[in-house]
């Protein structure tokens, strides 16, 4: 979790990209409008248009091998079809996610009641240890600043194994 995920090792990656539209329009005014600048080596890139530039694509958070906050995801966003797609997510579905990740440590909740874990191949492992505690303190120590930003940006999940 929060490394950068290495290709070579099989595994369940989870990728949620935060999206903010840029897009500029005629009937801005001046205080809306964007200015992208996009460089290489300090100079204006040669193959992008910063007018053509739609959206800013950041990753929120990278997760490997938390197979219960994929199976959140896939029940809650992708409506139980797992297929390594990329899925839009309400920023109240996040929120929702962080809050149950706060109820569990909290003790307010069983984690087996409200994020049980998933088998899958090369999913890892499916104990409710160290690991599984770890992953839900990253996940609300990461995206609850994200969500306190004002601003419109929406969410995209995506995994893969």
């Amino acid at each position: 979790m929060g490394d950068i995920p290495n290709k070579n090792i099989m595994g369940l990656d989870m990728y949620l990209s935060k999206k903010t539209y840029v897009q500029n329009w005629s009937h801005m005014q001046p205080s809306e409008i964007h200015k992208v600048d996009v460089k290489l080596g300090g100079k204006k890139h040669p193959h992008i248009n910063p007018k053509g530039v739609t959206y800013i694509v950041e990753s929120a958070m990278y997760w490997r091998k938390a197979n219960h906050i994929h199976r959140w995801f896939v029940e809650n966003v992708q409506k139980g079809d797992d297929n390594c797609g990329e899925y839009y997510v309400h920023r109240e579905q996040i929120q929702e996610l962080v809050d149950l990740c706060k109820s569990i440590l909290d003790k307010k909740e069983k984690p087996e009641d409200v994020l049980p874990t998933l088998k899958g191949f090369f999913f890892g492992g499916t104990e409710y240890d160290e690991y599984y505690y770890g992953s839900l303190q990253e996940t609300v120590d990461t995206l609850t600043p994200i969500l306190e930003q004002e601003g419109d940006f929406d969410f995209t999940y995506a995994s893969s194994w």
